[in-house]
Formats: structure tokens, sequence, C-alpha cells
């Protein structure tokens, strides 16, 4: 107790531990693995932080996010503690010197992302450091019926074990008793190691408003000129909703900045900026906008969109009043966000077709071979995260086994004329090193090489052409960028029986389908209760109470029994004539009904936003989303257009 006691306070200015910390870091310091469900803001990092401290050996810290890990990790060199992150934004020299800390024993945390661990080369260098503690941040995502699920977070269990690692911590701060059961029987997490904190937060009135979409705008207008403007999120499904409530805000005297991943990284570093100093009082924002924002005075969360999960719904509000005093966090109900929630899950459900020629594709190899999940996806049709999803089952189920990440491609820069930078090798460096460059394709600026048809010229293996150009690229004659990820990967096995894996597999993502279709349907649930606010989304996370007092509920507001909904469009002659157009021009992406009703629902995929031909033969450059024919009936539902579509293609 005392050693606790004394590093907490040394390292990081504390003198008693949040609730919950000090038994998670008792659990870790008796040698066992441990489960941490504590809500946003509740103090997870600690949880594994101070005992990096004490542990012999290093603590590996899964993270899923780039900036959450610089975020984390310059908080803990600002205190003096040896910490690092390794990932893709750190050049070949930062890399080198970061392995010769790992060595050298420098470092007592290291964070990755969990894609990092599908390299077998890190592997076998992890083998060889004693390394204490596993750290897995969002380990909802290991559940395959979590709500933010990652398919490499699958593979922990099997690396733990492989890299013989003592303990390991999962911390999250959504997990349902479903999702909690299944990470504690991945890691054999005993029942009083499963620590699990309130979500209850006395401070935070809960409100649920249903408005019809046209409304939305107005409602939240009124809302936001009531009083003194404090700080405030409001959370949209889409990068365009953002942009146009800030816009609409803005007109209307409000300083408001929309905030999304389609923005340059500089703008959104600019925007989250002004809202932490207070310059700008009011984001709008998808849900890339809150992932380790640690502003205490949030006064307000407003969804004006329908959240796509209770999950994620009690990690926003989770954002607000951290300070302690009170907050508001209102949710606008309006059954038209159905449309958009559903149409992503529907968007991420791979045809049968495509996964039977994609399972072939990957099982008729022998022995080693790599791919491009990236060319994959276009010429399947498939997104890339549901290839990287199917790939993780069949490791799991022990057909295949990741090697490598590798480029295929690297574009060169000369930072200085060619005949200066050779002039200081020897002539038979020289030579080889014309040899090299006469391999590339150059346009005005860059120079790009593929690496196996370079190291097949020069007779020279690929690793060798690789350590050249980084040598020259560390002296500053080059600049490089690499290009073409390709992940290798072994056959260990082909199935016995492959019409039976190619069902298994479908049902697999069938089911997917299905859950979170369920997920969008309990916040549907949630918004039309009766009951307590807090007493409906807390039963969510297996947790009861009695009624909290001061949601609207418990204030007096009656629910009503369905929300507010605007009615699609007919579809009429004009609408019917052009998806029979469509059909005639004999899209190959456009094939089946399922791939023609995302089309039309205005849902992208691989197929549809590339090169396109036309009917009478001629390539032209153009992407499908430009046809008059895409979102056509995007404000119809799913299901509708599908069967519309499965009617249409049969006539």
């Amino acid at each position: 107790m005392a050693e606790l006691s004394n590093t907490l306070e040394k390292h990081f200015g504390h003198r008693s531990f949040r609730s919950g910390q000090e038994e998670v870091i008792h659990s870790l310091m008796a040698d066992r693995s441990a489960l941490a469900i504590f809500p946003t803001g509740g103090g997870k990092s600690l949880c594994y932080q101070l005992p990096a401290l004490l542990l012999d050996g290093l603590t590996l810290v899964i993270s899923p996010l780039i900036a959450l890990m610089k975020d984390q990790v310059d908080s803990l060199i600002e205190k003096n503690i040896p910490a690092a992150r390794l990932d893709s934004t750190l050049s070949a020299t930062e890399v080198a010197q970061l392995y010769q800390r790992l060595e050298a024993g420098e470092l007592k945390l290291l964070y990755i992302a969990p894609e990092r661990l599908a390299n077998e080369k890190f592997r076998r260098r992890l083998k060889s450091l004693s390394i204490a503690l596993l750290a897995i941040d969002e380990a909802h995502c290991i559940s395959e019926w979590g709500h933010n699920f990652r398919p490499d977070y699958l593979k922990l269990t099997r690396f733990s074990r492989e890299l013989k690692i003592p303990r390991v911590l999962c911390l999250t701060a959504t997990a349902t008793p479903k999702v909690a059961e299944e990470i504690c029987a991945h890691f054999e997490i005993q029942p009083e190691d499963h620590h699990q904190l309130t979500f209850y937060r006395p401070n935070l009135d809960l409100a649920v408003t249903p408005l019809k979409d046209n409304d939305r705008q107005a409602y939240l207008l009124g809302q936001l000129q009531k009083g003194t403007l404090e700080p405030t999120i409001i959370y949209t499904t889409l990068q365009f909703g953002a942009e146009s409530l800030a816009s609409f805000l803005n007109k209307n005297g409000i300083p408001a900045r929309p905030y999304h991943a389609g923005l340059r990284a500089e703008a959104r570093a600019e925007i989250q900026e002004e809202f932490m100093s207070g310059t700008t009082p009011v984001i709008c924002a998808t849900i890339a906008f809150g992932m380790g924002i640690d502003k205490s005075d949030i006064r307000a969360i407003y969804h004006y969109n329908l959240p796509k999960s209770l999950e994620n719904y009690t990690q926003e509000i989770g954002r607000a009043g951290r300070d302690g005093a009170q907050a508001r966090c209102e949710l606008l109900a309006c059954q038209d966000d159905l449309r958009v929630l559903s149409n992503f899950t529907y968007g991420d459900t791979p045809q049968p077709d495509a996964l039977r020629s994609i399972l072939h594709l990957l099982l008729d190899h022998e022995d080693e071979f790599d791919i491009s999940t990236y060319e994959l996806s276009r010429t399947q049709d498939i997104r890339p995260l549901v290839i990287n999803t199917l790939l993780t089952y069949l490791e799991l189920e022990g057909y295949l086994k990741a090697t490598a990440p590798f480029y295929s491609t690297y574009k060169i820069a000369f930072t200085r004329d060619l005949e200066h930078l050779l002039n200081g090798f020897d002539p038979k460096r020289q030579d080889y090193l014309r040899r090299l460059f006469a391999c590339g394709k150059s346009n005005w600026k860059w120079t790009e090489l593929s690496l196996e048809e370079t190291a097949q010229t020069l007779g020279e293996p690929r690793e060798k052409v690789i350590k050249t150009l980084g040598y020259l690229e560390d002296h500053g004659d080059i600049t490089l960028k690499p290009a073409g990820l390709r992940q290798g990967y072994r056959l260990l096995k082909k199935p016995d029986h492959f019409e039976e894996l190619h069902t298994r597999i479908s049902d697999l993502f069938q089911r997917r389908e299905h859950s979170d279709l369920q997920r969008i349907q309990q916040v549907v649930d949630h918004a039309l209760s009766s009951r307590c606010l807090y007493q409906s989304l807390l039963s969510h996370f297996g947790e009861e109470m009695p009624p909290c007092g001061h949601c609207d509920r418990c204030q007096g507001k009656t629910p009503t029994t369905e929300l507010p909904s605007s009615p699609p469009p007919d579809i009429g002659v004009h609408e019917l004539e052009l998806i029979q157009n469509l059909i005639q021009e004999k899209h190959s992406g456009l094939r089946s009904p399922r791939s023609l009703a995302r089309f039309l629902c205005g849902m992208t995929s691989p197929a549809t936003s590339y090169t396109w031909y036309l009917p009478e033969g001629a390539r032209k450059k153009i992407r499908l989303t430009t046809h008059d024919a895409y979102s056509l009936l995007e404000q119809h539902d799913f299901q509708t257009v599908l069967d519309l579509c499965e009617q249409q293609i049969i006539d």
C-alpha cells in the first residue's frame, strides 16, 4: 500500500486513488489478469500506468487510435516516465532508435495498435523482451458482438499466450454483461477481478425530445439561445450534417465549427484547440470528435441524430460535466435517422458470391503469399474492414497465419542532383545505384520503384533494395514515400469441405448484421421508454438503480408511443425508368439485387467508386456514384428497396 501511494504521488501528483483504481491495481500486482469497466473519464489509464512502474519488465499497451497514443505518451514523458509509441507516423530512423531503447530495457510502456501484432518479425522481437503486462484499451472491440468490433482485437488472446505475458488488463467504458463475459472468457479473468463502476452520473440531466427532421434545427437554435452560451458538443451521423448544421448556427449568431474525419488533420487540430481554449464554444461533430478530449467543463451534449448504439451514446454523453457541475444531455429523436444507420450496417454485409470468390482466392494458394486489402476490396466489391474480418476468421480457424506487412512500391524524390549524390560513392556503388534508379518510372517530382521488379532486375534480395533506400533517406539524399501496402500470409491448411466453410462464414456476417440492427433498435426503445432514462440506459449494462429523480421522465415528461417520421416520396414511373436503364447498362458491380439496392440507397462500395464501362464498351474515367440513379431511393428503407430490386431484375 505504501509503495502504491508513494508511486501515485511521486509520478502522477495524486494523494488518493479514484474509485475502483486501487482494486484493479491490486489484482495486477497479485499476478492476476483483470477487467476494468469504468465510464468515460473514470481514470482507466492509471490502472496500468502505475503498475508499469512497479512491475519488472515492459508494459505493452494496445490502443486503437494514433492520436490517443500520442496524447498519452506525451503526458507520460512530461512526468519523466519512459514511454513510447510505435505507429505509422514514425520514420525509419525513429523506429530504429525505439528498438534500441527496447533492447536496452529503457522503456516501461510501449503503445501500439492491434494491427502491429500481425507482423511476425515484430512478434519475434517482442519474444526476446520481458513483457510484464498487456493492457488492452477499448477492450470491447475483442467481442464479435460488441458495438465497435475491430477484427485484429480478436487475435490478442492468441498473441498474449504466444508471447507468454503473465497478466492482462482489459479496459473499456462500454461493455454489456454479454461482452464482459466474453472478454473474461478470452483471458481467463476471474469474477473477483472483474471491476465495474456505475454508469450513473448524478450531474448529467438526460432528456429525449421527439422531433420531425425539419424541426430539429430551429429547436436546437432555441435551446442554445436560452442563456449564456457554454461549451457544447452536437453529434451528427454524417459529415454533411455536421457541416450544414454548423453553417446554420453561424448564420443565426451561434459561433460553431464542424468537425469530422473528412477534414484535413491541420483543420481538425485547429478546431479542437479552439474548442479546448473556449474560442469556439460549439462543435458540430461526427463521432470522430471526443476521443481523448479532456475538457472538464462541457455543459451540454446534444445528439442531433440518433446514435448507432447505446454504448456509443453512453460514451458520448460521458464527455459532459467531468468537473462535477450540472450538464444537459439531450437526444433529438427522429425515426428518419434509422434509414441512414441501418444502411451503414447493410453496406458492410458481403454478398455470398463475392464471399465465395474471395475464399477461393485466399485458400487456393500454396505455402506463402501476399495480398493487398485495397486491391481485393476493389475486385471483389467488399469493404476493406469486411475483408480484414474475413482474414481474421480464417486465422482463428487455423487456415492462415499472418507473416509480415510490407510496401510493394516506393516513391522517391531526390533532394539534390543525382550526379551530385553519386559523387559520394565508389565506382562499384555508383554503378549499383544507377542501375537501381533506372528501374524506376519518373515524372516531374517522383521516381516510382516496384520493389519486386527492381529486385528481380538487379538480381539482388528485396531487403537489400529497401536497406539502400533507407540509407539514402537517413543521409538526406532522398525523400521516400511508401505505397502499395501488402500483407503476407502463410497457408496452414485447406478446408476439407469448402461449402461448409463458406456457409459458416456467411452466417457469421449475417449474424453481425442482425446484431448491429438490434443495437439500433435498442436506441429507439430507449428513446420511447416510459421508465426513468437512467434506469433504461443502465439496465443495458446490467445495472439496476432506483429512479434518478432528475431526468425528463422523472420530471414528468410523457414519452411518445412512436418517433416522428416523414413519409418517403412515392416511387413513380420516372424512378422505375432510371432503375431499368441502370440495370440495362450491366455494370459489373450492380449485378445482384442487394448490390443494386445498396447503390440506390446511396451506399458506396468499392465496385461503384472507380472506372466504369459504357454499354458500347468504351472505357470512361468516371465514378459510378456520379450516375443519375445513385442514391435515388435514399429516403426509403433498405428492405423496401431490396424487394423492389429483386422484382426489377426478374422483370
